[in-house]
């Protein structure tokens, strides 16, 4: 079998079909892999097995409780036999871009990860519903909102359940931020900095540099950590939105963007600024409030993570792996109807959020209203 690229594949879902189309003529979901109650291990499938798949998600689920690492799959066969002999996965659980419609059949399979370049996330998303399997995906959610549209339809009509990869959802320090604002720890939050960010060493042939696969640059990879600190630092949702764009090295980031910084306005009068950038290394968050501050520097990483307060505390908790906390939740979510903390409407918020800033640039750093309080989503 010949190599094949994931290019090659990513053509099915926006060519010859509208992206509306697919989602409102999605057939029921099977029965297999749904609903998941009896205390079983969910078996997850990575799609995709690039360097977030080989160095913390597959690792993660050997040590997940409530999931582990059922099947892979992967454009490059190659890496069948590599990863078949490494986690023992069995040759019916390895699966190609081509047959993976095929998973439809596999009982073991409840969960697929899709874990692929950004311009691919909404087909394998919506086959891997329309297979009756539930869907965990990478961020950012989709390349634009009307994809994000379409994953959270198919979900919904194949009655499976929909979760982002936010690990940092997941993980005790963004849980302690969110208790601190919701208690008003320190008074009313006055103001958010948050910034996520890292310096990309030369790889012009990375896909994360290539507008078609990506959909965008720092802001669609980094930038959404940076957004995410800013909404639950302050519990709420932004209500306008203003950016600029700068490049220092545009003979290397020609596609996609350098480097961001944006402007939120919140309902409360909080004022927010984000910074996010694939040409310099920032990874921190900071919360002003009536009677004191917080902040964790590093924010998000894979961690460890650390934070202090004003009052001279340390925010400090055991380092235990985030991808593992966030797939353990999701499939206590599917088990037991706990709550999910990174649902799909999350990511299309973070999604609207993003055409907006990028709308801003567009037109000369102009204020773009945010009519994100519908969702009820902080």
């Amino acid at each position: 079998m010949k190599k094949i690229s994931r290019r090659k594949f990513n053509q099915s879902f926006l060519k010859g079909v509208g992206i509306a189309s697919v989602a409102t003529t999605l057939p029921a979901a099977c029965a297999a892999g749904i609903g998941a109650t009896d205390g079983k291990k969910l078996g997850v499938a990575l799609v995709g097995l690039g360097g977030y798949s080989a160095g913390q998600l597959a690792p993660a689920l050997q040590d997940t409780n409530h999931c582990y690492l059922a099947g892979i799959v992967t454009g490059t066969p190659e890496k069948e036999k590599i990863w078949a002999d490494k986690y023992n996965i069995p040759k019916e659980n390895i699966y190609n871009y081509e047959n993976f419609d095929t998973i439809v059949k596999n009982n073991s399979i409840d969960i697929v990860y899709v874990v692929l370049p950004n311009s691919m996330h909404a087909d394998f998303c919506i086959r891997a519903a329309r297979a009756g399997k539930h869907v965990i995906c990478e961020k950012p959610m989709a390349m634009n909102v009307e994809e994000c549209d379409a994953i959270i339809a198919a979900c919904k009509k194949a009655k499976v359940k929909l979760g982002m990869g936010y690990r940092l959802q997941s993980e005790p320090y963004t849980q302690e931020v969110k208790r601190m604002v919701r208690e008003k720890t320190f008074g009313d939050i006055r103001y958010i900095t948050a910034e996520a960010g890292y310096f990309s060493a030369s790889n012009p042939n990375q896909w994360r540099l290539n507008k078609a696969l990506s959909g965008g640059g720092a802001l669609v990879n980094m930038g959404v950590y940076a957004i995410q600190s800013a909404i639950y630092g302050t519990g709420e949702n932004p209500v306008s939105v203003s950016a600029q764009e700068f490049s220092t090295r545009p003979e290397y980031f020609k596609e996609t963007d350098e480097s961001i910084a944006a402007q939120f306005e919140f309902p409360r009068g909080i004022v927010g600024n984000i910074f996010t950038s694939h040409n310099v290394n920032v990874n921190s968050m900071y919360v002003g409030a009536s009677k004191g501050w917080f902040e964790l520097r590093p924010a998000n990483s894979y961690g460890p993570l650390s934070g202090r307060r004003s009052d001279g505390t340390e925010i400090k908790f055991s380092h235990e792996s985030q991808q593992k906390l966030q797939m353990d939740d999701f499939a206590q979510h599917i088990k037991e109807g706990t709550v999910n903390r990174a649902p799909g409407e999350m990511g299309k918020r973070d999604m609207i959020i993003v055409e907006a800033i990028y709308r801003s640039i567009r037109e000369g750093g102009k204020k773009i209203p945010l009519d994100l309080g519908r969702m009820g989503i902080v």
